[in-house]
């Protein structure tokens, strides 16, 4: 990791780009940045634990780091960082969200998954408020919102709402600032949403833009009547087909909605089992795609790609664990754990071989990262000694090699 950091300059862009006034001097902007950023690739989970650290000369050798702070700075310079600096870091996000949108190869065009997920606190966190919560009813929470790039798994924005917002007013700020982001050359925009985007002035925004969109639909009465007066087509066994025209209220235009209909054995996703009723259960989409009915369904069942990476968000990247009691901290915490997704995804596409880039972070870990050494010096030059029973020693040294092949220029 800190060989591929090296060939992205890293260390550098951070200090040439986010720069504030520090109280506590003993530890730059840039090494408080990467003091956060390691522990939540190594997967040590709360910000206590990093205290393991301190100890480890090797570690702090090898991430070129003179000494490692302990968890009171580390708290202290969010505070600092998520008011001063934060937005200067995002901007720096973004600039590399461009350049690695197209590596290794050159998008023409872009799906957008939108997402959003209910993280319970228990503590007095700030900002914390109660909201919807299915799991945790009547707890305060917080709730990202994040819009992720459904080719390459790159989160391309998110922002951190309180637990008693609607995603959808923020949603139309959300795709803009993705959209302004993309590099010239993608021509074609697609959107994939469940049913808290069901928004009629999401869908305007996308015809405006122009995209398309799939978004599943909130069954209304009318929609209700709709889908049980409709002349189904079967696609396979259990599985059939329907569309009809319809224009909701406040919407300004029809709109095409594709039905699915399946019998209730099966159990899908709770986002789209939107109602039962005589032995099946049916999905709604409302699109403007072109597409027949069973692939705009197919479409938009590869959004489940958009969940598995919110899973491993809050599993893999700790996003779960609320740093802090002050919000502008959980802010600045928030958009590092993203920073760090991106940074790990980028590595797997640049480094990994082909076979390996579909692998999660823990696999990485436990394959690549965590993996026992010594650190020797033979003839006065440092050198990683790998244990001979290590599978993947082959592995470990072409995704080496790779990661000292890598180049950037910084992004101005």
């Amino acid at each position: 990791m800190q060989q591929f950091f090296q060939g992205i300059k890293l260390r550098s862009t951070l200090t040439q780009a986010i720069r504030f006034r520090q109280l506590n001097t003993r530890y730059s902007i840039s090494d408080s940045i990467l003091a956060i950023l390691y522990p939540i690739i190594l997967g040590l989970g709360r910000i206590e634990t990093t205290i393991l650290l301190q100890q480890n000369g090797v570690f702090q050798y090898l991430a070129s780091l003179p000494t490692y702070p302990n968890p009171t700075t580390l708290r202290r310079f969010l505070e600092r960082f998520g008011s001063r600096g934060l937005t200067a870091f995002k901007n720096l996000h973004d600039q590399f969200r461009g350049h690695f949108l197209n590596k290794p190869q050159r998008l023409s065009s872009v799906i957008f998954d939108l997402d959003t997920k209910v993280l319970t606190v228990y503590g007095q966190q700030q900002g914390a408020k109660v909201g919807f919560n299915p799991k945790k009813r009547g707890r305060p929470s917080y709730q990202p919102l994040l819009c992720f790039e459904g080719k390459t798994g790159d989160i391309w924005e998110g922002i951190y709402l309180s637990g008693d917002i609607h995603p959808a007013p923020h949603t139309i700020g959300i795709l803009e600032r993705s959209i302004s982001k993309l590099p010239s050359g993608v021509r074609k925009i697609r959107m994939r949403a469940d049913s808290a985007f069901y928004d009629h002035t999401i869908a305007e925004y996308l015809q405006h833009v122009p995209a398309s969109y799939a978004i599943v639909a909130r069954i209304t009465k009318p929609i209700q009547r709709y889908v049980t007066g409709l002349s189904y087509e079967e696609s396979f066994p259990g599985f059939w087909v329907a569309e009809f025209e319809y224009k909701p209220w406040r919407w300004n235009n029809a709109q095409r909605f594709i039905v699915v209909r399946r019998l209730i054995p099966e159990k899908p996703s709770w986002q789209l089992s939107l109602f039962k009723m005589a032995g099946y259960t049916y999905h709604v989409i409302v699109t403007n795609l072109s597409l027949k009915p069973l692939n705009v369904w197919r479409f938009y069942n590869h959004r489940a790609t958009g969940e598995l990476i919110i899973r491993e968000l809050i599993e893999a990247y700790t996003l779960g664990k609320i740093p802090s009691k002050d919000w502008v901290s959980n802010q600045a915490y928030f958009h590092l754990v993203l920073f760090a997704y991106n940074l790990i995804n980028w590595f797997k596409r640049i480094c990994l071989p082909i076979d390996l880039q579909r692998l999660n972070l823990q696999t990485i870990r436990n394959r690549l990262l965590l993996v026992p050494a010594q650190l020797i010096r033979s003839q006065g030059k440092p050198a990683l000694s790998l244990p001979n029973s290590y599978p993947y020693s082959k592995t470990f040294m072409k995704v080496l090699e790779n990661a000292k092949h890598t180049e950037i220029s910084y992004p101005k």
